[in-house]
């Protein structure tokens, strides 16, 4: 029994060497970010309609090369103590597909900053988590997808991105940006490259947004996080 029990083990697939369709949970999801690309609205804006196709073409060729997986251990931050009251929230919204696939792999997320040196105030109410990239866990240079957390009450600095095409997704909660408009469940943010964008979230709730980068492999790969010190 205990030979039995040794062979069983040592046949066991590593978890570098295994890929995307070994892990139904995370097809799952990155299915769930296709549709909601597919069916929200872009507003009759023929750039966010092509944002919307270009992330949409890049999943599909995701899910068709069934990538390698590559796990670190999960990472939580201080925000994420507000992660369960925000998928909670999410399930009430047109978003809760979404949502239970997020919560189907929420127990893997390696939660993060992604700058060097973070505001004073900023480690408590935020941080983000990759779905798939050239950091994984779904390895690819197609696309960057990720969640962003933020609890009540955060002001996150302005900022912008280098050759990247950058859209949120509001999955829970209400956020603003540059104080024009706000975003509830459902609605979707677009920063086109080199747009400087600062976010304010309700004070009485959390928000989850997932988040979609576009743009050339090499500019995905080194993508830095930098805030502004402008003013404004």
């Amino acid at each position: 029994m205990q030979a039995l029990l040794e062979k069983d083990t040592s046949e066991e697939q590593p978890l570098a060497s295994r890929r995307l369709a070994d892990f139904p949970d995370w097809g799952y999801l990155l299915r769930e970010f296709y549709e909601a690309y597919r069916f929200l609205s872009s507003g009759g804006s023929d750039r966010i309609r092509a944002h919307q196709r270009a992330v949409r073409e890049a999943i599909s060729r995701v899910l068709k090369a069934d990538p390698e997986m590559r796990f670190d251990a999960p990472a939580h931050k201080p925000v994420t103590a507000h992660l369960r009251r925000a998928l909670d929230e999410g399930k009430q919204e047109r978003t809760a597909p979404l949502v239970r696939a997020i919560e189907s792999i929420k127990d893997h997320l390696i939660w993060q900053y992604g700058y060097e040196k973070v505001p004073r105030g900023l480690d408590k109410t935020y941080a983000y988590a990759e779905i798939c990239g050239p950091n994984g866990p779904v390895l690819t240079t197609d696309v960057i997808l990720g969640l962003v957390l933020f609890a009540p009450g955060c002001t996150y600095p302005a900022h912008a991105h280098s050759g990247i095409s950058e859209s949120y997704i509001c999955v829970s909660g209400a956020v603003s940006e540059n104080h024009q408009g706000v975003y509830a469940p459902g609605s979707m943010i677009f920063n086109p490259p080199e747009h400087m964008h600062r976010i304010t979230v309700s004070k009485l709730e959390p928000a989850l947004l997932a988040w979609a980068w576009i743009g050339p492999p090499e500019r995905l790969a080194n993508q830095k996080m930098v805030f502004s010190r402008k003013k404004g």
